[in-house]
């Protein structure tokens, strides 16, 4: 009878032959690692911790196809730990409990510690989350959770502050051009023995094909080399790569934390006057199925926020793309959206109003609320008069337009809470108020 771990042995390196090239040439050691210099490099941070033997619990913080995985597994036998590893999208309690059952074990028995890698850790839910507290408190497990999201949203804040939080980085594109390189060369693990050579400038492309994914890139590798082996292809073309290749997916959740990121670029694009990245990161959006209408509100946000009365046509155009995206929808909405974009973003800028509102909340806040003179309250019905209401009103349009009054209540008088800039319309406006006797220079103390 074969013995039980020969076939085993032969087992596992069956299915190394078929398993997929991204899995194939996973590196074998830390030093095998592209990028993550600042983690792994002579004076990175895990390695500051594997050689001072001070390896805490972790958090892997990255974008797919960064390393998470292989990171863990290395550190772990680095470490010389024994590693558990289970996925949060198929794992519960009863899973975590079972693996520090054994870990407790493995400590009475002196066999050495346990490593628990949990991948996609933020799909845990908080009560199993808490269960894995005491066994990282204790020690009893040095916890290595892999996460594409973010883990100050994710993890809960009695975890993440018992673990060492990693961000690995996306792989840049001269570093999967290197992996993808050794890859279609490497006779043992890779497709050097294949027959079908790849190109520099297709190696460029796969990479750029990946958006920063390693894995993905080496999937679309093995993909395209294979569709060229069997179309007896010796060199692989444009053509093949683009059949195997068939649709870039663009690298966007829009139910994650990539969501909020490539939102706040785009805000942020426009605030800066930028109009070529704000359109470039309205088009990852929408390429990544976000909701059109989502992207809408943003811009009529955005309109009153940071343009504001610089230029009024600003809401007006935030408010028109809305409208578009209601009757039109995708994909011809994305021109509206295009147009609003672009004109946000060259709009000139003000926060005047967005201030002017705020400031006069934090005064309803801290002092409560002052009655309006009497002069200018209602005075419609029967009575008014004698309480004193609207005695001394002057109607504005029977003297051009324009009367000196004061319209704040008495304990406010003379305060400031809009301030119209220098940028577009807004210099008109402040020269209208100067030229009333209104100047917007006074200046409020944000502690008072």
């Amino acid at each position: 009878m074969e013995p039980a771990n020969l076939f085993s042995d032969r087992f596992e390196m069956a299915a190394e032959r078929s398993a997929p090239l991204a899995a194939r040439m996973r590196p074998r050691a830390l030093s095998e690692v592209v990028g993550q210099e600042h983690l792994l490099g002579p004076e990175g941070a895990l390695t500051e911790r594997l050689r001072s033997g001070a390896l805490r619990s972790m958090i892997l913080f990255g974008p797919p196809g960064s390393g998470k995985t292989t990171v863990a597994r290395l550190v772990a036998e680095d470490a010389g730990l024994t590693l558990a590893e289970i996925s949060a999208v198929d794992s519960g309690v009863a899973d975590v409990r079972e693996v520090l059952r054994r870990a407790r074990y493995r400590m009475e028995e002196e066999a050495g510690g346990t490593a628990l890698f949990i991948d996609e850790i933020h799909r845990f839910s908080k009560a199993q989350q808490d269960a894995l507290l005491h066994a990282v408190e204790d020690g009893l497990i040095t916890l290595v959770g892999a996460t594409t999201e973010n883990p100050y949203f994710e993890v809960i804040p009695a975890l993440l502050s018992r673990c060492d939080l990693f961000v690995l980085n996306p792989l840049s594109a001269e570093e999967i051009v290197g992996l993808l390189r050794k890859a279609a060369g490497d006779e043992v693990r890779g497709l050097g023995k294949g027959g079908v050579k790849v190109g520099e400038a297709l190696l460029r492309s796969i990479a750029d094909l990946g958006s920063g994914d390693a894995r993905r890139s080496l999937n679309l590798l093995e993909a395209a080399v294979r569709m060229a082996a069997a179309r007896s292809e010796r060199v692989l073309t444009d053509k093949t790569l683009g059949l195997a290749a068939q649709q870039r997916t663009a690298s966007y959740d829009k139910g994650g934390d990539r969501h909020y990121d490539f939102v706040s670029a785009l805000i942020k694009s426009m605030r800066g006057s930028d109009p070529d990245a704000a359109v470039y990161y309205l088009a990852v959006m929408l390429a990544g199925g976000e909701d059109p209408g989502f992207v809408a509100r943003r811009l009529i946000i955005f309109a009153s926020e940071d343009v504001g009365n610089a230029d009024p046509v600003a809401l007006q155009m935030a408010v028109a793309a809305s409208r578009v995206v209601e009757f039109v929808g995708m994909p011809e909405c994305r021109i509206g959206l295009a147009q609003a974009v672009t004109y946000l973003s060259c709009a000139p800028k003000s926060n005047a109003s967005y201030r002017a509102i705020d400031e006069a909340l934090r005064e309803v806040e801290r002092h409560g609320v002052f009655a309006p003179p009497m002069s200018i309250q209602q005075a419609g019905y029967a009575g008014a008069e004698r309480l004193g209401k609207g005695q001394g009103y002057v109607y504005p349009h029977n003297h051009g337009g324009y009367v000196d009054a004061d319209y704040l209540p008495e304990a406010l008088r003379g305060r400031v809470f809009y301030r119209p800039g220098e940028q577009g319309f807004e210099r008109v406006q402040r020269e209208f108020l100067a030229e009333r006797g209104r100047p917007r220079t006074v200046e409020v103390d944000e502690g008072a």
